[in-house]
């Protein structure tokens, strides 16, 4: 595993100089364009693209798994050495040297700032790393040619130590650059929230492995008060319009290219349609209002497939359903759904309309956000906090109300999707009726019904994120997934390694088959 540097090489000295008077002389040893130390307002946000952009990889994946989309082999929960090639090289070849780089030249400069943000965005990448792959090179990763893969149960426990040491550099000072800092632009506030926010969820992820610390570390940071509580803290990349360089959504850039990317999971579709939930509107697109699944033309557009389905794709580019406004910034739905009844309150045909009278293509509106590719990618959000503090106060006891936190985290994430839909926004009579609904469901069921409740909102609300979704099913076995039509393996506990880094790294060239085998049939250490 090699370095990555965004410093080229240094400058070759030229013993030349320039006269300019008997005094002053030209220093051209120094090329202001091709600097030798590190410049901490470039690597940061290089850093950032780094997390953000690879991280596409193990989403989609990790969405396949979940059952929020269809597409791929992992669909059929099958895996090989080159799935999650390209998000295990993008971090170990360029995020994560990044951050060292950052961590180390700014401790030398006393940019506590810059150290701080890179310690925390070095523990938010390696705790997914963690969740994903399990035992991952991370001790000695960034000096070591063969490094070592280290337990995650250690790292995870290294990781806790280094949020807290972003903590104490912040108090030394804080001086980031607002256009070197993607996430935040430059609030200390903000990353402070997201510190103990990662925090907590990073304790809520290791409660059945370690309950009474998991509690009390949540307790500490509830009573403490300062993590995420409202959606302007969130710690989410914001995606761009721009074709070239492509800065889009990564699900609208291929979702709305010529040949499509996969197919929109059926059981997604199902569940909103039974729950009576307006987000599929927002979450799914449909070509074709007549389209149905094998590609016929006898349903209502919702054309996808269900887990498993292994068929071959026929000629159906213009026919298949394709992510919506939420979260890639695709284009609203508003045709009309003919199965709807007196029943649906809340995902209505109120306002919809309908293609053409010579055929069923819809017509897209492209209003303010609609159609744009500017996204979001969701990573710890005001939301998760609130479905993470119901799922412990149900399991942990933390004395807050559940009820009330699942109710507030719905709402948050409806005032999400109408931040990407502003011309198509969910009303707020809509958003109280439905919680209100949610309310009453909750009331009537006994205390693991509660959790599975809150648990399908949460699923729901991941729409995506895949990732934190594959995290909650591991940890808790909610919401159940739905069974494989045609399944190529057993479901995956882990997500296979980069046969590059097996087949290069001599510390696990000889076990390499074994060991990729175990990351299909062995839980990551706090899975019990």
């Amino acid at each position: 595993m090699k370095k990555y540097s965004y410093i080229k090489g240094l400058l070759v000295p030229i013993l030349a100089l320039t006269l300019v008077s008997c005094d002053d002389f030209i220093d051209i040893n120094e090329d202001p364009s091709n600097p030798t130390v590190p410049q901490l307002n470039l690597l940061l946000p290089a850093s950032q693209l780094s997390i953000a952009g690879n991280f596409d990889n193990i989403n989609r994946g990790a969405s396949n798994v979940v059952q929020h989309r269809a597409s791929g082999s992992l669909n059929r929960y099958d895996q090989t050495g080159t799935t999650f090639q390209n998000a295990w090289l993008g971090y170990y070849t360029e995020a994560i040297p990044d951050l060292e780089t950052i961590i180390s030249t700014g401790t030398e400069q006393g940019e506590w700032g810059y150290v701080a943000v890179a310690k925390l965005q070095k523990a938010y990448l390696f705790s997914v790393m963690v969740d994903v792959w399990g035992n991952v090179p991370y001790f000695d990763a960034a000096v070591a040619p063969n490094p070592t893969f280290d337990n995650g149960e250690a790292i995870y426990e290294n990781l806790l130590a280094l949020i807290d040491e972003a903590l104490e550099d912040m108090e030394r000072g804080f001086n980031v650059s607002a256009s070197a800092d993607l996430f935040y632009q430059g609030s200390r506030e903000n990353w402070e929230k997201m510190a103990n926010s990662l925090k907590l969820k990073m304790y809520l992820t290791i409660r059945k492995h370690d309950e009474a610390r998991a509690k009390q570390g949540i307790m500490d940071i509830l009573q403490a008060g300062n993590y995420i509580q409202d959606n302007e803290s969130d710690f989410t990349f914001h995606f761009g319009t721009n074709t070239a360089p492509n800065a889009r959504h990564p699900w609208y850039a291929t979702g709305y290219a010529p040949g499509r990317d996969g197919y929109v999971s059926m059981v997604l579709v199902d569940r909103l349609q039974q729950q009576d939930d307006p987000r599929l509107r927002y979450y799914i697109f449909r070509l074709n209002e007549r389209a149905g699944l094998a590609n016929s033309q006898t349903g209502e557009g919702y054309y996808g497939r269900y887990p498993g389905d292994g068929a071959s794709s026929p000629a159906d580019q213009n026919t298949r359903a394709i992510v919506g406004i939420y979260p890639a910034a695709g284009l609203y739905d508003n045709g009309m759904m003919p199965s709807l009844g007196a029943e649906n309150i809340f995902l209505t045909n109120e306002g919809a309309t309908t293609g053409t009278t010579s055929n069923s293509f819809k017509i897209a509106l492209f209003a303010e956000g609609d159609g744009t590719g500017a996204g979001i990618l969701p990573l710890i959000t005001n939301s998760m906090m609130l479905f993470s503090r119901a799922e412990a106060a149900l399991t942990l006891g933390t004395g807050e109300d559940a009820e009330e936190l699942m109710k507030e985290a719905v709402i948050a994430q409806f005032n999400v999707i109408n931040s990407v839909s502003p011309a198509f926004p969910i009303s707020s009579q809509t958003t109280g009726g439905f919680t209100e609904r949610l309310s009453a469901q909750f009331q009537s069921l006994d205390g693991e019904g509660k959790l599975r409740l809150v648990m399908m909102q949460k699923w729901i609300s991941l729409y995506g994120n895949g990732v934190e979704a594959y995290n909650d099913f591991r940890r808790t076995g909610y919401p159940e997934l739905q069974e494989l039509i045609s399944p190529l393996d057993v479901f995956p506990e882990r997500f296979y390694y980069s046969e590059t880094e097996l087949t290069s790294n001599i510390s696990v060239i000889d076990i390499r088959e074994q060991l990729q085998r175990d990351q299909q049939i062995v839980p990551v250490f706090w899975r019990k």
